[in-house]
């Protein structure tokens, strides 16, 4: 389908970061079984759907209480699941497909560069510096820090105001359901760029702009 779309209409492009510039569900897949696993709950593939875009300490807590799994130390949990992300990243950090040439290309078209991202500041600091992608943001943000996390818009709403742009001059790159309907609350333009490994959910169509991968955008963008 042709999409009416031109980069022209925006200041500012704010990307999210697990599964958007890192194929790195797989890795929260395994991270979260391991740990989970050493605290009595057995996840299957399908259930990781239920809380994807989620923050981590969100994720342990619904598994806890959907669970009744009457974890004592949530943070411990949160922590111990980060420590394995971190490792996971650090041993295999490749970014993907189009990353790396889509944020150049931005940055040569003097946008600024923003990433808004559910996962914790150390993770995110990790997959930045692990990719040798950080110089290339102008601002990075975490809802580690706010009251909520996606699908409110609060993480989004910050990095706009951190990057001085109006929300609604701002475009959104999102893999995820509830991180749509994040962009989305934020009255911002959101691109979603399916994340791979979970199961197709009609639901992305709310997004206004759907794309296979990030070069299929960058084409776009180029006007390919």
């Amino acid at each position: 389908m042709e999409l009416a779309f031109s980069i022209d209409n925006y200041k500012a492009v704010i990307f999210d970061m697990d599964g958007v510039l890192i194929d790195s569900e797989p890795q929260w897949k395994v991270a979260m079984e391991d740990v989970f696993t050493s605290v009595g709950l057995q996840i299957e593939r399908k259930d990781f759907q239920k809380t994807v875009g989620l923050r981590i300490d969100e994720v342990i807590t619904f598994w806890n209480k959907y669970k009744n799994l009457k974890i004592p130390d949530e943070r411990a949990v949160e922590n111990a699941i980060i420590d394995q992300m971190i490792y996971l990243v650090r041993s295999n950090p490749v970014p993907l497909k189009g990353v790396r040439e889509t944020l150049v290309h931005l940055r040569q078209l003097n946008l600024k560069i923003g990433l808004a991202t559910s996962s914790p500041n150390r993770l995110l600091k990790a997959v930045l510096n692990a990719l040798e992608i950080e110089s290339y943001f102008d601002y990075v943000h975490s809802a580690e820090g706010e009251p909520f996390g996606k699908p409110h818009p609060a993480v989004y709403i910050s990095a706009a105001n951190a990057l001085n742009v109006d929300p609604v001059d701002c475009l959104v790159i999102e893999d995820s359901f509830n991180g749509v309907i994040s962009g989305k609350a934020a009255k911002m333009t959101v691109v979603c760029i399916p994340e791979k490994t979970h199961e197709p959910n009609p639901k992305l169509s709310v997004a206004d702009f759907l794309f296979d991968d990030m070069f299929k955008f960058l084409q776009k963008i180029k006007g390919v």
